[in-house]
């Protein structure tokens, strides 16, 4: 289905492109938001934001799963000269602690995530605002974000991260 609505959607491109050939030119402009996400101020700012909120969680985290990973060890070493109670009380604290390990490493992720979310989804908003400005400037009749190939005098993406940049 998706594979279809991109034909249809191409087809009329071609055919909106066909007919305003004749009248006038068409002028297409294509913006890689990759680009925009590594490159400008406002997206590596949002990214140091969160490098910032979320680095002590991220080193704790890391420090308990360096943890974790040597009283397994230990246990390994230790576990042929335990006797059978002792051996199976330290297996469940073992389990018990690596199980408290996954659900922090989980609630990190999740929360990460959603902070990176939200960060990215405001970039977008602006990089938008200024993709629209531009395209109005420039009289631009069409901006697209994504392309399987563009030529590079239709790539707008350098006006945009410019543009971004001034505005903060």
């Amino acid at each position: 289905m998706k594979y279809f609505s991109s034909r249809v959607f191409l087809a009329t491109l071609m055919a909106l492109i066909t007919c305003t050939a004749g009248a006038q030119e068409f002028k297409i402009g294509i913006v890689n938001i990759d680009r925009i996400f590594r490159e400008a101020n406002s997206a590596k700012a949002a990214q140091a934001k969160l490098e910032q909120e979320f680095g002590k969680r991220e080193k704790e985290l890391g420090d308990l799963g360096t943890q974790l990973k040597t009283l397994a060890d230990k246990f390994e070493r230790e576990a042929p000269t335990l006797s059978e109670s002792q051996r199976a009380t330290r297996q469940k604290q073992l389990v018990d602690q690596d199980r408290e390990f996954q659900r922090k490493r989980r609630e990190f992720q999740e929360d990460l995530n959603a902070r990176k979310n939200e960060e990215l989804q405001q970039v977008i908003e602006r990089a938008n605002k200024v993709v629209k400005t531009v395209a109005e400037t420039e009289k631009y009749d069409l901006v697209l974000q994504e392309a399987v190939y563009a030529s590079p005098k239709h790539d707008i993406t350098d006006k945009v991260i410019r543009a971004l940049n001034a505005a903060r």
